[in-house]
């Protein structure tokens, strides 16, 4: 349980988050995702554990990115299923107009299909698919549109749903105000890092918001797995 940072602060903004922000800035911070991720999101070892195990080569699936930010974690998945010799069909959706054009520009001709909507469009049109991810977007809602959302997502997905983000810690804080500011430059990632391990979930407050049947779990480095499974 973290001392300093006991309670969580959700009331806090981002700056990328702000529309008035500086789009270099948060073009590079789009871009710089991709290392972020690479570093901490351990989301190989999640498809290693969590999806490649529900998947096999001669059938096709479906699977649902929420949030996708810089694009780059719906590209890595479609890297590994092809690697696989699964046939992964991804469709990655996010509300924030800049971040669609930005993937827009940087990956049109990729494998995903690329979505500027919300997921409560999408129950509205009653999609379905096999799986539904998210990565660093629980911490961005109150406890109340979390509730509303994992129950959208149970709407969405017919076999499992995985939602990676940060658990909130001091030792994570202090450590992240260390090495970033190494590597990254000219983005928004330092700060809007340190405001994300402020808004976000501890451990056994996630796990006590929780409804019936959706499981969190830890991973290293300073991270949770949310997920549910369904029969």
């Amino acid at each position: 349980m973290p001392w300093y940072f006991s309670q969580r602060q959700p009331h806090l903004v981002e700056k990328m988050d702000r529309i008035d922000c500086d789009p270099h800035l948060l073009a590079n911070t789009y871009r710089q995702f991709s290392t972020i991720n690479r570093l901490l999101s351990q989301w190989k070892r999640v498809y290693e554990k969590e999806l490649l195990p529900h998947m096999q080569g001669n059938k096709s699936y479906s699977l649902l990115d929420i949030g996708f930010g810089g694009g780059d974690l719906p590209l890595k998945l479609a890297h590994w299923a092809k690697r696989d010799g699964i046939t992964l069909n991804i469709t990655a959706i996010d509300t924030d107009q800049r971040a669609f054009d930005f993937v827009q520009s940087q990956y049109g001709d990729e494998p995903v299909t690329w979505k500027c909507i919300s997921s409560t469009e999408l129950v509205s049109q009653n999609q379905h698919f096999d799986f539904v991810i998210s990565n660093h977007l629980l911490h961005h809602l109150s406890n109340e549109q979390i509730i509303a959302f994992l129950e959208e997502s149970k709407q969405l997905a017919t076999r499992k749903i995985l939602f990676g983000d940060i658990e909130r810690s001091d030792l994570g804080f202090i450590l992240f105000n260390i090495f970033a500011r190494m590597i990254f430059r000219n983005s928004f990632i330092v700060e809007d890092g340190l405001i994300s391990i402020k808004r976000s979930f501890t451990f056994t407050e996630l796990q006590d918001l929780l409804p019936a049947g959706w499981t969190v779990k830890r991973m290293f480095p300073f991270r949770l797995i949310l997920t549910y499974g369904k029969s």
